[in-house]
């Protein structure tokens, strides 16, 4: 009897705690660092919306809007970071279970940056209407221009594609400053432009562009600090705007030199 009552009881924790661990694998893993302009937070059933606000924690499956003047930047639990352009709209881990799932972009465009530490891979993948991205540990670009087409960059490490609309037949993988556009129902083919890099460089100058909108709307000035979200490790810091994450925050404009100081008058005086 003893032994019978200890089982049931064993068993009853066990029924009991399954919902409070359920619970704690599905808490928010992404936090707001920065955002500017009109970004918005939906529920995972696309209900509520709710205006974006500093630290907030934004959980699986919610979907994040952006206006036309929108842009924020999240952080993952694992360290990776995430932009989010003007006029875009993505779901954050639309598939739970699925730990390598980070993002489904539906429209828009979003920049990554994947952490990990040095000589260890962190797999994440990301998803569009038409492609599926996956990535290691890497900087890249994602421009969703509509249902059909999808434009992918890469400015550090390397990602394979895949067009999920048609029979795969080889996956290209993308290097530092390649590029290629994913069209509904047609074999994926490199862009034209990757022999001088002419699709990421409009991607990333449409980037600094909206960089430095954010720095016209605060003044001109950056707050001081460091790069945001960086837990160590070979890749994840390059190219990642800084700032103190405190809502006013923006990518700092490089110092310019001090001059030299003005020569003495004639004769010392």
């Amino acid at each position: 009897m003893r032994t019978t009552r200890t089982l049931l009881v064993a068993a009853l924790a066990a029924v009991c705690l399954a919902p409070l661990h359920a619970q704690k694998v599905q808490q928010p893993v992404a936090t707001v660092l920065d955002f500017s302009g009109q970004v918005s937070v939906l529920d995972g059933n696309g209900g509520l919306e709710t205006p974006l606000s500093l630290g907030r924690l934004v959980k699986q499956t919610q979907v994040i809007v952006t206006k036309s003047d929108g842009w924020a930047r999240f952080q993952y639990s694992d360290g990776s970071t995430f932009e989010i352009f003007p006029n875009s709209k993505v779901v954050f881990q639309e598939h739970p279970a699925d730990w390598q799932h980070l993002l489904n972009i539906w429209i828009g465009h979003v920049k990554v940056w994947i952490q990990h530490a040095p000589g260890v891979p962190n797999y994440k993948n990301v998803e569009t209407p038409t492609a599926v991205i996956s990535v290691r540990g890497t900087i890249f670009s994602i421009d969703v221009q509509d249902e059909d087409t999808t434009v992918v960059s890469v400015e550090e490490g390397a990602v394979d594609v895949r067009n999920v609309t048609v029979p795969v037949t080889t996956i290209p993988r993308l290097g530092p400053g390649q590029s290629i556009t994913v069209i509904r129902n047609q074999q994926l083919a490199l862009n034209r432009s990757n022999s001088n890099g002419l699709a990421a460089k409009a991607m990333h100058e449409m980037e600094d562009l909206m960089y430095r909108v954010i720095l016209q709307r605060r003044g001109g000035i950056g707050l001081p600090g460091g790069p945001v979200g960086s837990t160590g490790g070979a890749q994840g810091d390059k190219g990642k705007p800084t700032g103190t994450g405190t809502g006013n925050s923006a990518p700092t404009p490089p110092t310019a030199p001090t001059p030299p100081p003005a020569p003495p008058p004639p004769g010392g005086h």
